[in-house]
């Protein structure tokens, strides 16, 4: 065991559980002021869920076994799970290891909550959220984090573009389809109620953004470093190159816009941020930006779909857009196999295994989703009533209001 190491995947853990309340606060924000205690409790009880199922049993059928898809049941409970030795020869215990990957699985399940919120009832999305668990999020982080069937393709993902983004994403955009849209979607202007907590949100991102990726490398070591620049830049770059398509577009710069541009970012370089150049990872956020931009301003109006807090035209399609990026810029000196080489070094083997990967990835999420959805939906009501819907989810659904002066019916 490497004490150094302990000492810094220790905070690294604790920075990415700051990121589910700040998820909490940044899609708060971006809600009417009627559902943002709703929105808030929908971020943040996974909390409580994935933690319990975790321990349970999503650390096992995540880390144990060889099967392709999933894996045992070697570690139900934390079984053989030891606090002071390594068995997948990592420079920190079992313990740490399995109590970091943890918080990815929590932050994973409130990133899909904003496609649904001001409509689902509660109830339903916590029956949603355990089997999501079991068949998705502990399927792909076994198949791509523990040499499952996407790492035996050949396929990387340093920190969750697969696993937490797109996952996320795509299964966030197959709720919001079968949920349907709000009842006014086609007739208001939605604005966010709290432009300062949509900051407030994204700052402490950033900032457990960085435990995210540079504690990825499971040591305190110059890759931890590595991913750590890389992850500023790219957020950097996007919040940059977000701000200057809102002066294109619109005339002038909007801190909600700011925001947004820089978790794309860091949603972008996720996939790479271990394995890319630092020149990488500034095109990387630079180029990142008009593609969700678009994404949510344009594809989404067209197509009709109600991804209500963008959590699929941020995560989902970022998610994407990380993961062609890391097979096209991957340097071999950072590859994990010394012969995958990337696009721009001479081979296009890594950037189609990576395609290959995505498509997967996102026919897995979207089927799995669906099916787990209307099987819920044939025992129970999926959404609240348009009264209740008018009124607000904070009163209907949890009986608080977040401002005492407010009644409810706002547009």
């Amino acid at each position: 065991m490497d004490s150094s190491s302990i000492a810094f995947i220790l905070p690294c853990s604790g920075l990415v559980f700051l990121m589910t309340p700040a998820l909490a606060f940044f899609y708060g924000g971006l809600e009417r002021r009627k559902n943002v205690i709703s929105t808030m409790m929908m971020a943040v009880v996974s909390l409580s869920i994935a933690t319990i199922m975790w321990f349970a049993v999503g650390y096992s059928l995540s880390f144990s076994g060889d099967g392709s898809l999933i894996g045992g049941w070697d570690h139900l409970f934390f079984a053989n799970v030891s606090d002071s030795v390594s068995t997948r020869d990592l420079a920190i215990p079992d313990s740490l290891f399995a109590l970091f990957q943890m918080m990815f699985s929590i932050i994973t399940v409130g990133i899909l909550t904003g496609s649904v919120v001001g409509r689902m009832r509660f109830n339903p999305l916590l029956i949603f959220i355990v089997f999501w668990l079991l068949l998705v999020y502990y399927s792909f982080a076994h198949m791509v984090w523990d040499e499952g069937l996407l790492a035996q393709w050949g396929t990387i993902d340093f920190a969750g573009g697969d696993v937490v983004h797109i996952t996320s994403g795509v299964s966030g955009l197959v709720l919001a389809l079968v949920i349907g849209k709000r009842r006014d979607f086609d007739r208001l202007e939605y604005r966010p109620h709290n432009v300062p907590f949509v900051l407030l949100g994204a700052g402490p991102l950033w900032f457990g953004w960085f435990g995210f990726n540079a504690g990825s490398a499971l040591a305190a070591d110059a890759l931890a470093v590595h991913a750590m620049v890389t992850t500023h830049l790219s957020a950097a770059a996007a919040m940059f190159s977000w701000i200057l398509l809102e002066y294109r577009e619109n005339g002038k710069p909007s801190l909600v816009g700011a925001s947004t541009g820089l978790v794309a970012g860091l949603v972008a370089i996720t996939p790479g941020a271990g394995f890319v150049s630092i020149w990488g990872a500034l095109l990387i956020g630079l180029m990142v930006s008009p593609v969700c931009f678009y994404a949510i301003a344009i594809v989404k109006h067209k197509l009709g779909y109600d991804d209500a807090l963008d959590a699929f035209g941020c995560h989902g399609i970022g998610g994407i857009f990380g993961g062609i990026v890391t097979g096209i810029f991957t340097t071999p000196d950072l590859a994990l196999d010394k012969a995958n080489i990337c696009l721009i070094y001479g081979s296009p083997r890594l950037l189609l295994v990576t395609l290959m990967a995505i498509v997967f990835t996102v026919a897995w999420s979207a089927l799995v989703s669906f099916g787990i959805i209307k099987v819920i939906g044939h025992f129970m009501t999926l959404r609240v009533s348009d009264r209740e819907e008018a009124i607000g989810l904070d009163n209907s659904e949890h009986g608080e209001t977040a401002y005492l002066t407010f009644m409810g019916l706002d547009s």
